[in-house]
Order: C-alpha cells, then structure tokens, then sequence
C-alpha cells in the first residue's frame, strides 16, 4: 500500500510537468510540435508581409500625390514624359509612361490624324494603361493570398493539433490508469495550446488581410481614375490637332 502510494505521488509529479509555453511545446508529441512550428512560423511571415505592405501603401501614396501635383501643375506632358523616361519609379508613372510611349511612337513615326484613324490610337493607349494596371496591381497584391490562407487555414491547423494532442492525452489516462488532475492537466494544456497559437496566427492575418485588401482597392481606384482622366485629356488633344 505504501510502495502504490509512493508511485502514485511520482506519478503526479512527473505527470504535471512544466505547464510554461516552453515547457509545453517540449513535453508535447512531435506531431504537435509540427503544427506549433508551422502556426508560429506563419505567424511571423504574416507580421512581415503586413508590415511590408503598409509600409510600401504610405510609400506609394505619397509618390501618387507627387506625381499627381506634377501633372496638374499645367508643365508640358511631353517634357514630364521626358523626365520620367523609360524607367518608372511607381504606378503612376508606369500608367502616364505607357500611354505617353504610344504617342509619342505615333508622332515620331510622323503620323497625321488623316492616315491614322483618331479612334485606333486612342484604342491604343487605353490598352497600354489597362495593361500596365493590371501588372502593376498584380506585384501590389503579391502575397495578399498567404495572409488569406493563413487566416482561413489556421485555426483549423490549429485545432488538428489539439485533436491529436487531446488523442494522446487520453491514451496515456488508459494507460495510467489515473484520472486525476495532476494527470489530465499537462496533455489537455499542449492540446489548447496548439488551438491558442492557430487563433494567434489567424486573427492577425484576418485583420490585416481585410485593412491591406481595401487600401489596395482604394489605391487601384485612383488609379484607374488617373488613367480615366489622362485618356480624356489626350482624346481632347487628339480632336484639337484634327
């Protein structure tokens, strides 16, 4: 009686363990540990790739407003298009770059208005611009599908290893044979850890994912806005140089 009580006691006490947020990712079964690695892993490269793109937002909308004072400032397109050059530095002057290139192939290739229909060149550049959005929206949402995938996915991550934690837990009760408290405790804590990191990971990412995904719509609006109103303005020149 006195030995099952001794061994009852080692029991507990080896059974409660460290209940630290180190502790229980060390006690827990490597299974577990995997899926604790990828939540926290993908975590971090949330962080990251939120950073990065709030950081590359203010950035763009500042050089969006620049630009945006210097072609309204009533400065000669073509000189503008000279000083931008080949080799834009933003969205802005990427979309301003790409129609100002088909106009100025046209004027240098010495077309008049009579041997080229007014409507095939303006088709032109509205073409350049649509497809120079396009791209340039593309490399901005670049990555915006991870923070997706990490908010939708996490938290179902998560809970596979509370799930196989839990498994665990209750195998080693069978085999124990011991119910108490000091026994359940330690597999029942990795388990809800596991679920803990999964809502740590996602809710971030859902967030950040919702904030980045509306500025970038807002910014693509503006955008097409420019190219809307500097395709008017060319379509007007076009009609005074008839």
């Amino acid at each position: 009686m006195e030995n099952e009580a001794v061994d009852a006691a080692v029991l507990a006490g080896s059974a409660s363990g460290d209940l630290s947020v180190w502790g229980l990712f060390l006690q827990a079964d490597i299974v577990v540990k995997l899926v604790m690695l990828v939540l926290v892993s993908a975590s971090i490269w949330s962080w990251a790739i939120i950073i990065e793109k709030l950081i590359k937002l203010r950035r763009l909308k500042a050089d969006a407003e620049a630009f945006e004072d210097e072609f309204w400032s009533g400065r000669s397109l073509d000189r503008l298009y000279d000083e931008v050059g080949e080799d834009p530095d933003n969205p802005y002057e990427s979309v301003f770059a790409s129609a100002m290139g088909e106009w100025r192939r046209f004027t240098q290739r010495g077309g008049q208005l009579a041997q080229e229909r007014t409507s095939a060149l303006k088709e032109r550049m509205e073409r350049a611009m649509g497809i120079t959005i396009g791209r340039e929206m593309d490399r901005i949402e670049k990555q915006m599908i991870f923070l997706a995938s990490v908010g939708s996915s996490a938290p179902f991550i998560g809970l596979f290893g509370t799930v196989w934690g839990i498994m665990n837990a209750f195998t080693a009760i069978a085999g124990t044979a011991n119910t108490s408290l000091a026994v359940v405790a330690p597999g029942i804590a990795e388990a809800l850890f596991a679920t803990a990191l999964g809502l740590v990971a996602a809710i971030p990412a859902t967030i950040g994912f919702n904030k980045l995904n509306n500025d970038i719509g807002r910014y693509g609006q503006r955008l097409e806005a420019f190219a809307g109103e500097f395709s008017a303005i060319l379509s007007r020149q076009l009609e005074e140089t008839r």
